[in-house]
C-alpha cells in the first residue's frame, strides 16, 4: 500500500510541477492581460450584481453560495497548513498570486458556462459547465463526457470521502480518544443522513441551504481566527516579513526553498479556490441572470473570498502562533495553533468549523456530480445510483484512511484542470466579446442584458434568444409619466420564444428590463 501511495505521489509531483502549474500560470496571465485585469477593475460592480433577484431560478448570490460551499472546505484549513509546512511562509504569497491571476480564469470559465448552459427540467432552472461548452462550442462531445466523468468521480465520490474523513478525524480529536467502537460507523451514518436531506431536496433548496451555511461558517471562522491574530499582534510584522522573505529571499533562493514555496502555494491555492479547474462553472451555469458576464464577476469574487480571506486567516493563525510545524501536518497544524492561543475549548470550536465547511463542501460536491451525470445520461436510475454511491462514500470516508484518496484526487483534479484550460484558452475570445458588450451597455447607463444575436457567429447556444419585435434600447420614462397602468415588466434572459418579422429592426435584447443604473 505504501508503494502504491509513493508511486501516485511521484506522478502527482511531475504532473503538477512540469505541466499543470506552468499551464495555469500562463493561462491566468494571458486572461488577465487580454481582459485588461477584469478581475480587478470591475470588482465593485460585482456587489451590485448581488442585488439581482430572478423570478424562478437560482439567484447570482445563490450560485455564488453553491460554488463557495464547494470551494470553502477542509483545504482552507488543512491545505493551507500543509502548504506552510512544506513550502514555508513564502507559500502564502504565491497563494495570493494564484488567487489574483486565477480570478481571470474563473471569470472566463463562468462566462462560457452561462453562455452555453442548457435548460433544466423545471422552469427557471439551468445546467451547464465545461462538459457543455466542450460539446457545444468545440463540437467535442467525447471530451464533454470525459470531463463529466472526471468531475463526478473527483467531487462526487473522492472529495466527499475526504471531507467526511476530515470531519471524523477532528471529532475524534475533540473526544481525546474516548470514542467507543460503535462511534465511527454511527458518525458515518449520521453524516450520510444529513447529506441525504440536502440531496433529495433539489438544487433550489440546495442553494437555500448553502446560503445559510456559507456565511455562518465563514463568519465564525473569521471571528475565531481574528481573535487569535489579535492576541499575537506583536508577531504580525515578523510574520509578514517571513511571508515576503520566504517568497523572494536570498537565503531561500540559495537553499532552493523558493521553488517549494511557489509549488506549494500555487498548488494548494488552486486546490482551494478551484480557479480554472472547471468545477465552479457548474454552479455559475445554474444562476438565472440577464448577462453571462455578471456571473463571471460573481465567481471571481468567490476566488478572492476563498483564498484572500479564508485561506489567509488560516495562514495568519498558524504563522502568528507558530506551533511546531515539523511535527504535524494538515489540520493538526491549525488545531494546535488554536489550542495554543485559546486553550482546549478552541479545539472543540474548530471541530464545529471543520464540520460546517466540510459538510457544505459535500453539498456543493453533490451538485457538481449531479449536473454532469445529467450531461452524460438522462436515465433516472443512473441518478439514483449516483445518489446512493455518494452517500456510501460519505460512510466509507469516515471509516477509512485518506492518504491515497487525497493523492488520487490530486491526479483527477489535475486532469480536470488540464482538459478545461485547454478548452477555455481558444474559447476565451468569445468571453471577451461578451465582456466588451457588457462594458458598452454599462457605459450607456444600462442594466446589461444579453441576447445571442449581439455577438454574430455564435453556435451551440441554447438560451439567450432575442425577444419578439425587439426594439432599440429605450431609456425608461419617469415614473410619473409612465403611470401606474404601464409597468415595466422584465423579460426572461432565455426562452423568449422570439420570432422576428420581416423589416424588424436589429435585435438588441429584451430591453423592457433595462433601467438606468445610479
Amino acid at each position: 500500500m505504501n508503494t502504491l501511495d509513493s508511486w501516485i505521489l511521484q506522478i502527482n509531483d511531475y504532473f503538477w510541477t512540469y505541466l499543470l502549474i506552468p499551464l495555469v500560470a500562463i493561462a491566468g496571465v494571458y486572461f488577465t492581460l487580454r481582459s485588461r485585469a477584469v478581475q480587478v477593475r470591475l470588482l465593485v460592480e460585482t456587489f451590485r450584481i448581488f442585488r439581482d433577484k430572478p423570478k424562478d431560478g437560482v439567484s447570482p448570490f445563490g450560485a455564488f453560495s453553491i460554488s463557495a460551499a464547494a470551494r470553502i472546505g477542509t483545504g482552507n484549513i488543512a491545505g493551507v497548513a500543509t502548504a506552510v509546512t512544506l513550502g514555508g511562509p513564502g507559500a502564502v504569497f504565491w497563494m495570493w498570486v494564484m488567487a489574483v491571476v486565477g480570478g481571470a480564469s474563473a471569470f472566463v470559465e463562468a462566462v462560457l458556462a452561462q453562455l452555453y448552459k442548457a435548460r433544466g427540467k423545471q422552469p427557471g432552472t439551468y445546467r451547464g459547465g465545461p462538459a457543455y461548452y466542450l460539446e457545444r462550442a468545440l463540437g467535442k462531445r467525447w471530451l464533454g463526457v470525459l470531463f463529466a466523468a472526471l468531475i463526478t468521480v473527483t467531487f462526487g465520490f473522492v472529495l466527499t470521502a475526504v471531507q467526511s474523513n476530515t470531519i471524523a478525524v477532528t471529532v475524534k480529536g475533540s473526544l481525546n480518544g474516548a470514542d467507543p467502537a460503535w462511534f465511527v460507523p454511527a458518525l458515518g451514518a449520521a453524516l450520510a443522513a444529513l447529506l441525504a436531506l440536502a440531496v433529495f431536496y433539489g438544487v433550489k433548496r440546495l442553494s437555500m441551504v448553502t446560503q445559510v451555511l456559507v456565511p455562518v461558517m465563514a463568519g465564525f471562522y473569521l471571528i475565531l481566527g481574528s481573535v487569535v491574530v489579535l492576541m499575537n499582534i506583536t508577531a504580525v510584522p515578523q510574520m509578514l516579513g517571513d511571508i515576503i522573505g520566504g517568497a523572494f529571499g536570498i537565503r531561500e533562493v540559495a537553499g532552493g526553498a523558493v521553488g517549494g514555496a511557489i509549488l506549494q502555494g500555487m498548488r494548494r491555492g488552486m486546490f482551494s479556490n478551484e480557479a480554472g479547474m472547471g468545477s465552479a462553472p457548474n454552479a455559475a451555469a445554474a444562476a438565472e441572470t440577464t448577462h453571462p458576464v455578471k456571473q463571471g464577476l460573481v465567481q471571481t469574487l468567490g476566488v478572492y473570498f476563498d483564498t484572500l480571506v479564508i485561506c489567509t486567516m488560516t495562514a495568519f493563525v498558524v504563522l502568528s502562533v507558530n506551533p511546531s510545524l515539523a511535527e504535524r501536518g494538515g489540520a493538526d497544524v491549525t488545531q494546535s495553533a488554536f489550542h495554543a492561543a485559546l486553550g482546549a475549548w478552541a479545539g472543540h470550536a474548530l471541530t464545529l468549523v471543520v464540520f460546517m465547511v466540510a459538510f457544505s463542501s459535500m453539498i456543493g460536491n453533490y451538485y457538481y456530480g449531479e449536473s454532469n451525470i445529467g450531461f452524460i445520461t438522462r436515465n433516472r436510475w443512473v441518478m439514483v445510483g449516483y445518489r446512493g454511491a455518494i452517500l456510501a462514500c460519505t460512510v466509507l470516508g469516515v471509516m477509512g484512511s485518506v492518504s491515497i484518496v487525497w493523492n488520487l484526487a490530486d491526479i483527477t483534479m489535475g486532469a480536470m484542470a488540464l482538459v478545461n484550460l485547454l478548452a477555455i484558452l481558444p474559447l476565451s475570445t468569445i468571453a471577451f466579446k461578451l465582456l466588451d458588450d457588457y462594458v458598452a451597455q454599462r457605459r450607456e447607463g444600462l442594466n446589461p442584458v444579453f441576447t445571442r444575436d449581439r455577438v454574430p457567429g455564435l453556435k451551440g447556444v441554447e438560451c439567450w434568444e432575442p425577444p419578439a419585435a425587439a426594439e432599440e434600447p429605450q431609456r425608461p420614462e419617469p415614473e410619473a409619466a409612465r403611470g401606474p397602468s404601464s409597468p415595466v415588466e422584465p423579460l426572461p434572459p432565455c426562452d423568449t420564444g422570439a420570432v422576428r418579422g420581416p423589416g424588424a429592426p436589429p435585435a438588441r435584447g429584451p430591453r423592457s428590463e433595462v433601467d438606468r443604473i445610479p
